[in-house]
């Protein structure tokens, strides 16, 4: 599986909102799996999408011919984008799907990770981080992915910020230290997202 993950810093709210609606054409794609998204919790005027694909064959197809006339929907809505795409390399808690109804609050965590430090990072992802995110009330699913250049996606849907915000008190300083995170990570950026019920496809 493909994901695919946007963030728009956007200028014109209502125009951004109203193009948004137009990826509801989405489903007809081969092989896309679903695509949800919200605004920032930290950043007002910044927007977070998360695209799944069954592969990258399926995605460039897309990209080559339907891709160009849904966006132009939303030119002019926002002053600078980023997209990046991981490969899918394992679930965090069992059983993700690429479904948004049941969540309120999506956490992405991006790490650009040393490269001798690769395989010990997805290790404790996989043995610490995971299960101790599994085990926690109000974590639905997620999903960790892989790009070149060490670089890593973590995606967590939550029940609501205050059930993500239970957890995170009491967790994060005790399993970075565990896991040695400061050697593993030359960069971590990470953000909260409100998703909007009205994006998801």
């Amino acid at each position: 599986m493909l994901v695919k993950w946007i963030r728009c810093t956007v200028v014109d709210r209502r125009g951004f909102e109203r193009g948004q609606r137009k990826w509801a054409e989405l489903p007809h794609a081969p092989g896309f799996k679903g695509q949800g998204g919200g605004w920032s919790r930290e950043h007002p005027d910044v927007a977070h999408i998360f695209a799944f694909w069954e592969n990258r064959v399926f995605y460039d197809s897309f990209m080559a011919r339907s891709h160009d006339g849904l966006a132009a929907a939303q030119s002019g809505t926002y002053s600078g984008i980023q997209v990046k795409l991981f490969e899918y390399r394992f679930d965090v808690k069992t059983g993700f799907e690429p479904r948004f109804t049941d969540a309120d609050v999506v956490r992405v965590a991006h790490s650009k990770v040393r490269e001798d430090r690769v395989e010990h990072f997805a290790l404790m992802q996989e043995r610490v981080w995971n299960p101790a995110m599994a085990g926690s009330p109000g974590m639905l699913r997620g999903v960790f992915g892989e790009s070149p250049g060490h670089e890593f996606l973590v995606l967590s849907m939550w029940q609501s910020s205050a059930e993500r915000g239970k957890y995170r008190a009491g967790s994060i300083e005790r399993l970075s230290q565990r896991t040695q995170i400061d050697h593993d990570v030359a960069e971590l950026a990470g953000d909260v997202v409100q998703l909007e019920p009205s994006w998801t496809v």
